[in-house]
């Protein structure tokens, strides 16, 4: 009977501790430090076996530890920009490259205007005109070359941005000819001069822009030689371009055409 009754307060106690133990409790409730020099006395006193003592000991710090932070997507590392970003980006790079085309197929014809009518001669004609303007409509592809030459995706991407230039040199040359130069030839006049010296112009341009790369702009500032790629393609847009320019003179006397010529 003694020893039931001594052992009673005892069992009593083990029970209130391990339930104070086990009871959910806020983790700011109590100190961690508390917490732990409890799961230590009761290892001492052998309510806990060592097994216990380390699992809760485990278990309490894993309750005060920081969450994880969730991790990141790919492609969306700290520094990297998004894929919705970067596809901004590149959409706003070709609005750019072909935006920087056509103007500098409009400069173009203004400078290669400019320059023909303070040297005019009848070989500008065969020779001149299409040598400046050539050299000219890829105004806009220099800039990129030079200021943003990852705007440019390769050989045949920035033929085609020249050519673009080439049809705004075209279509603006056109309405010169159309309104100001030969206003009264009629709708059979309109409709060449929206489509051969267009495509002419065009077509030119593609052959120039075939040979334009970074070295061009070396060239240019003296830092290396003109790549043969380049002298190639623009001799073959000038020689296509005088081909049509001689074309169009000797139809034009023949008769066969009464349209002015194209610079």
């Amino acid at each position: 009977m003694t020893t039931a009754l001594r052992c009673r307060p005892r069992a009593e106690s083990v029970r209130h501790n391990q339930a104070e133990l086990t009871t959910e409790k806020d983790p700011g409730a109590i100190d961690i430090g508390d917490r732990l020099a409890e799961i230590r006395s009761l290892r001492r006193r052998g309510v806990l076996s060592a097994k216990e003592a380390y699992e809760r000991h485990v278990a309490l710090l894993g309750a005060y530890a920081a969450p994880p932070a969730p991790p990141q997507p790919a492609g969306e590392a700290e520094g990297a920009p998004s894929e919705g970003a970067a596809g901004w980006r590149r959409a706003g790079l070709h609005a750019l490259a072909a935006t920087l085309a056509l103007l500098g197929g409009v400069l173009g014809l203004i400078v290669a205007a400019f320059q023909e009518l303070r040297s005019f001669d009848v070989l500008i004609v065969f020779a001149g005109g299409p040598l400046i303007e050539e050299a000219l409509k890829p105004a806009g592809v220099y800039v990129l070359l030079l200021r943003w030459p990852q705007a440019l995706l390769g050989r045949l991407h920035t033929a085609l941005l020249t050519a673009l230039g080439g049809l705004a040199f075209g279509l603006v040359e056109s309405l010169v000819y159309v309104n100001i130069y030969f206003p009264d030839n009629g709708a059979g006049y309109e409709l060449f001069r929206f489509t051969v010296p267009v495509l002419m112009h065009v077509l030119s341009s593609f052959l120039v822009g075939l040979g334009l790369t970074r070295s061009v702009i070396g060239w240019a500032a003296g830092r290396e030689a003109l790549p043969k790629a380049a002298r190639n393609y623009y001799l073959a847009g000038v020689l296509l371009h005088a081909f049509y320019n001689v074309t169009a003179v000797i139809l034009e006397a023949s008769g066969e055409l009464r349209f002015g010529v194209d610079g």
